[in-house]
């Protein structure tokens, strides 16, 4: 079978008009989505539902789902235990102005999976990264963060650049931001200002920087820096997570102070999560202040805790190497037929130096849906048949854009 042939036209019955539809939201919502990164021109799809590896959208079409929310979903749609788990929870009640048991449950999982001692939950990546940030100016007393262009941590102003609309200049004197994998500009930093750097943010393999893993040896001098100089380091895992039963930071023989999470964890509710050693995450603890107070009104909400516990126990480690391996075999596939590339394990970016639009387009008119950005992100969803269809269309896209 090609992969063209794949992708379904059959209308969805009751489809609406997909115009109309596309004019209506972009009368009440800017641009048509609540969502900057999800923005395709002339006008991205809307999704209709999903079911195993595959999203239909509102005009019918089916598409393998290689963008599984931002690399969130990795056991794809209608995952079984997940579904079950949300029914119990949905049961008992949506949210509660007291924890329950499903957050402590979660927190001992990943505790104990991990090795980082406490946790404290969110509803995103990029609360985790704002919690991660207070955190580590609270707890050192300083006020400078080290981070790297191109990666991305959310969209709290700390984290974006500082040249953007809506950003103050203030940020120019409290945020540095640094080449990637620079271990000069980084050895700079600390010798003129290590006394002032409350600490360093990190992503061992950033998405926006091109998906490409980090240099263990930068990794390790972040960590020795840091530590001589009383500062903090943040591992950004939100997105990495997947590729390691215990995150990608233990690969780099690394503990990071702080590492946040996010994505896998929530079973495809919203979700963050910040965690770390007991004396440091202290900072939050209501009883001795506390240093940092944080709320949420639906942070640990019992949905989430419940569908990310069952997401999280069924992603074992014979799930991850087996979703790893099928990876690393779909990258070398597409070298081989000398698409260019990066990645690991069961994430991977294409790098073809083509419009990111067109690209995007060639690839769900064949038949798969990517990121924005050319992200791919396997689910245990996907079985071989699914991944030699996607690997024809790959490719043929990438031809179909090149020329």
């Amino acid at each position: 079978m090609s992969a063209t042939s794949s992708h379904s036209s059959d209308k969805v019955a009751g489809a609406p008009d997909i115009d109309d539809l596309a004019a209506r939201a972009r009368a009440v919502i800017p641009s048509g989505t609540s969502r900057s990164t999800l923005y395709v021109p002339p006008a991205v799809p809307m999704a209709r539902s999903g079911r195993s590896a595959w999203l239909t959208d509102e005009s019918g079409s089916r598409v393998l789902d290689f963008n599984n929310n931002y690399t969130s979903l990795i056991h794809g749609h209608h995952f079984e235990p997940i579904q079950r788990a949300i029914a119990e929870a949905l049961d008992e009640g949506t949210s509660f102005g007291l924890p329950t048991r499903r957050e402590v449950a979660l927190a001992e999982h990943l505790r104990d999976r991990t090795g980082h001692e406490q946790w404290r939950f969110s509803n995103s990546g990029t609360e985790a990264v704002m919690q991660a940030i207070r955190c580590a100016r609270a707890v050192t007393g300083r006020d400078l963060i080290v981070r790297f262009e191109g990666s991305y941590h959310g969209t709290s102003d700390p984290v974006t650049d500082s040249d953007r609309p809506g950003i103050t200049c203030a940020e120019h004197e409290t945020v540095m931001v640094l080449p990637q994998g620079s271990l000069a500009a980084l050895q700079t930093v600390f010798g003129d200002r290590g006394d002032d750097v409350a600490a360093v943010l990190i992503d061992l393999m950033p998405n926006r920087a091109g998906l490409e893993p980090a240099d263990p040896e930068f990794i390790n001098a972040v960590r020795q820096l840091t530590t001589r100089h009383g500062s903090l380091m943040i591992v950004d895992e939100v997105i990495t997570f997947r590729l390691a039963l215990n995150g990608l930071g233990p690969s780099y023989g690394i503990a990071p102070d702080l590492a946040t999470f996010g994505k896998v964890i929530g079973g495809g509710l919203p979700v963050g999560a910040l965690a770390g050693r007991t004396d440091i995450m202290s900072a939050f603890d209501a009883k001795t202040g506390p240093l940092v107070a944080w709320g949420g009104t639906f942070s640990a909400n019992p949905l989430t805790m419940a569908a990310g516990l069952a997401a999280v126990q069924a992603y074992d480690q014979p799930a991850i190497d087996d979703l790893n391996s099928r990876g690393n075999q779909l990258r070398h596939c597409l070298s081989d037929a000398g698409v260019k590339v990066n990645g690991r394990g069961s994430l991977m970016r294409i790098m073809e130096k083509v419009d990111v639009s067109d690209l995007w387009w060639a690839l769900y008119r064949r038949g798969v849906f990517a990121g924005t950005n050319a992200l791919l992100s396997l689910s245990t969803a996907m079985t071989h048949e699914d991944l030699n269809l996607a690997a024809d269309a790959i490719v043929d896209a990438v031809q179909a854009v090149r020329s």
